[in-house]
């Protein structure tokens, strides 16, 4: 069956060696072997991923088929890459393989079976291979000896860097996503967050075109007791993974899921952390998670100790952790949850004037949802070494290839169905904007986010704020009153007023410029950048 499935990817010989669907063991084992890294002192496989130690936006393409020409949203995110060309890369990628020793994945991406979808993952490192079988659903011994032909093919070629001028690509590296051809290439880069982002893309294609369902890139947990369950929507390094590993709910997953018929499911089987700064204190889940069996990327581990030290930030600030949800002791292992009763939306708010939680209305969340305003925090894509403001589509731009509205249409549509609450939450700064203020206390944030899991902050007394159409709870348990109202914790107010203004006419701005057939009730519900504060 192997020869089958490596021939429906165009590998039809093949000289090296083949390891399928190794354990962890022996693929930590084979990467030791070959110097693609050491152990820590708590048994973590640590790996240096080199020059790219972040995602690659300007590397990555969708082929642009005939299939998929008139459904792609085409732009500077979903850039097309010609048939043709996509062939010549095919053919260097599949040469390349096939004279080295390979280690191939079984894998599933969606825990709920209804709706998933078998990819074959084949990789020249140990270490990739390992990623990708931590990180992805583990087909059962039943779904084994009914896989068949995968779904989709993934090559993961790290070594090969090809010639700009020779393959049409941007640089050695490249990301190419093939919908006709149900394929992924990846090359010349060996960060191994490409092989789950590629992957996910092609589910944000799937799941709402042939499913019905809303791909979302979000975290998501539940309540053991009620088995409520909510999503934290957010960029990398906004919080979704920390906020959602609470010891008081179930983790069902870190990053990515699909909202179908009442339920909520992972499209993984592990987690992919930011370990930068974290602590058995701040973040006990995480930090007790990198075992034997996790992947660390580009943490800088001490030669002698072989302790990891979490706040060297010297190689990169997105160092990374891989791990099974299993290694988080209350995950919910199955993947599955019902329809979210409650929706975060996460902002890291470098301004710092964006209330830390607010409600949003049902139009005024397909506006944030829309709008997915954030900053993009340090190392997180290659370029980025501070706070950056960015408004990414949905909370995930980078990874959607339909029409925003496609994705907004279908939020909306669900929400209202399931009478999902939903708030706004800013995890940037406060007190004045990044460099003057000061980033919002986890803490804090912790207990405004059980707050609005728990229901207890609709016993508040809202106050609207006329700048962002949003409302704003005066009280919640814990919390300092004075942190909740951002321009109270300004020294220079009129300061605050003219950077709230600005960044209310940059939302309106990115609405007119990327939404022209938004509709009229939720342009509405966003911010107004000529509302008096004061």
């Amino acid at each position: 069956m192997i020869q089958d499935q490596l021939a429906a990817c165009g590998m039809r010989s093949y000289k090296g060696a083949i390891l399928v669907d190794a354990s962890p063991a022996v693929l930590v084992e084979k990467a030791l072997n070959a110097n693609e890294g050491h152990l820590t002192s708590t048994g973590a496989l640590a790996v240096n991923t080199g020059r790219y130690t972040g995602r690659s936006p300007k590397d990555r393409y969708i082929v642009d088929t005939p299939d998929v020409h008139d459904k792609i949203a085409w732009g500077s995110v979903n850039t097309p890459f010609s048939p043709e060309a996509y062939a010549k890369v095919k053919t260097a990628v599949v040469n390349y393989l096939s004279v080295r020793d390979l280690f191939i994945v079984h894998a599933i991406a969606g825990a709920d079976r209804r709706w998933c979808r078998k990819f074959l993952v084949v990789c020249e490192r140990a270490s990739q291979a390992l990623f990708a079988r931590q990180l992805l659903v583990r087909p059962s011994k039943r779904q084994m000896d009914n896989y068949g032909i995968q779904d989709f093919s993934v090559l993961v070629a790290p070594g090969l860097k090809l010639n700009p001028k020779e393959y049409g690509t941007h640089s050695e590296a490249v990301i190419l996503i093939n919908f006709q051809d149900h394929e992924i290439l990846i090359a010349g880069t060996r960060y191994s967050g490409e092989i789950k982002k590629s992957i996910f893309s092609v589910m944000n294609y799937l799941m709402p075109t042939e499913e019905g369902v809303l791909p979302m890139h979000c975290s998501a947990n539940m309540d053991p007791n009620t088995g409520e369950t909510a999503v934290f929507f957010g960029l990398s390094g906004t919080g979704k993974t920390t906020l959602s590993a609470d010891p008081q709910r179930m983790l069902i997953g870190d990053d990515e899921h699909g909202w179908g018929k009442n339920s909520v499911f992972n499209f993984e089987g592990g987690c992919y952390a930011k370990a930068i700064r974290i602590s058995a204190t701040t973040e006990p889940e995480i930090f007790n998670a990198i075992r034997f069996g996790s992947i660390c990327e580009n943490v800088v581990i001490n030669p002698v100790t072989r302790k990891a030290d979490y706040f060297d930030g010297s190689l990169t600030e997105n160092t990374r952790a891989a791990y099974p949800i299993k290694y988080i002791d209350n995950a919910q292992v199955m993947g599955q949850g019902r329809y979210p009763n409650v929706v975060i939306f996460l902002t890291c708010d470098s301004f710092g004037v964006l209330p830390p939680i607010s409600r949003l209305t049902r139009e005024g969340a397909m506006y944030h949802f829309l709008s997915g305003f954030t900053s993009k925090v340090a190392g997180t894509e290659r370029g980025v070494d501070e706070p950056t403001p960015t408004f990414s589509t949905l909370f995930g731009e980078p990874f959607m290839p339909l029409s925003p509205l496609v994705y907004s249409d279908m939020f909306g549509q669900k929400i209202d169905r399931a009478g999902t609450r939903v708030y706004l939450i800013n995890t940037g700064w406060t007190g004045g904007p990044y460099g003057t203020g000061r980033r919002m206390d986890l803490g804090s944030t912790r207990l405004m986010v059980s707050a609005a899991l728990s229901g207890s902050i609709e016993e508040s007394e809202f106050v609207h704020d006329p700048v962002f159409n949003v409302d704003v709870p005066q009280s919640i348990e814990g919390v300092d009153p004075l942190v909740l109202n951002p321009r109270d914790t300004w020294a220079n107010k009129e300061a605050y007023d003219k950077t709230a203004h600005a960044l209310a006419q940059m939302f309106v701005d990115n609405a007119t410029e990327k939404y022209p057939d938004m509709a009229d009730e939720v342009r509405a519900a966003g911010p107004k950048p000529d509302a008096i504060l004061g």
